[in-house]
């Protein structure tokens, strides 16, 4: 099983490269200037990487790798889009 944090916002920071997991997020709806809520996670058993279930810039629901993804920040809110500020994930 795994738990995450109920606040925990991530950022997108694509990998490109003939070895990139799929789907590219900045090809899916998604962008490097806000953060994301993470509202639910997947490991399939064939892979040692997680997907994140995210709500891109138009509200579908996307199955993002982590090797796609930085932490964000952990903000108690209702939003599950929210500008990324620089600073916020030195915190």
């Amino acid at each position: 099983m795994l738990a995450f944090h109920p606040h925990l916002f991530v950022r997108v920071e694509q990998l490109d490269g003939p070895r990139a997991p799929v789907p590219k997020p900045l090809d899916s709806g998604f962008s490097t200037d806000r953060l994301y809520r993470v509202v639910a996670v997947y490991n399939p058993s064939e892979t040692s990487d997680a997907y994140f279930v995210l709500a891109n810039d138009r509200d579908e629901l996307w199955f993002i790798c982590q090797r796609h993804l930085r932490f964000g920040a952990l903000v108690d809110t209702t939003a599950h889009h929210l500008p990324y500020v620089d600073a916020q994930a030195a915190d």
